[in-house]
């Protein structure tokens, strides 16, 4: 099972990423935008991610994603069920969302080829 500590690892390995408890939930972000957030019962975990793949995700793997809260779902944000992502899964999601608020120059930087 994924825990509040294996994400954290992961977000703040990533250049400018800052970390804020809000509203208790803990929040990765670069500036002003969230790329990732943890439930304050650390069961869920929210990332940023393309609506236009969203339903597709949620529809192929119910039990480990769901929609966001109806006040979310106008934001490029998908939720999962930590308990059900493995490492390798988690460090994509939040890779991959924290790449969408990074100008490509810092994705290069920090991962080379693979920007």
């Amino acid at each position: 099972m994924i825990t509040a500590s294996d994400v954290r690892a992961v977000a703040r390995s990533l250049p400018r990423t800052e970390e804020h408890l809000i509203r208790d939930y803990t929040k990765f972000r670069v500036g002003k935008i969230v790329y990732a957030s943890i439930s304050p019962d650390e069961l869920l975990m929210g990332v940023g991610f393309p609506k236009d793949q969203r339903d597709a995700l949620i529809a192929s793997e119910p039990d480990k994603f769901i929609m966001p809260r109806l006040s979310d779902q106008r934001f490029h944000w998908i939720v999962a069920r930590m308990a059900a992502l493995s490492p390798d899964e988690m460090r994509e999601l939040v890779t991959d969302s924290w790449r969408m608020v990074v100008p490509k120059k810092v994705v290069a930087a920090h991962l080379g080829g693979s920007a």
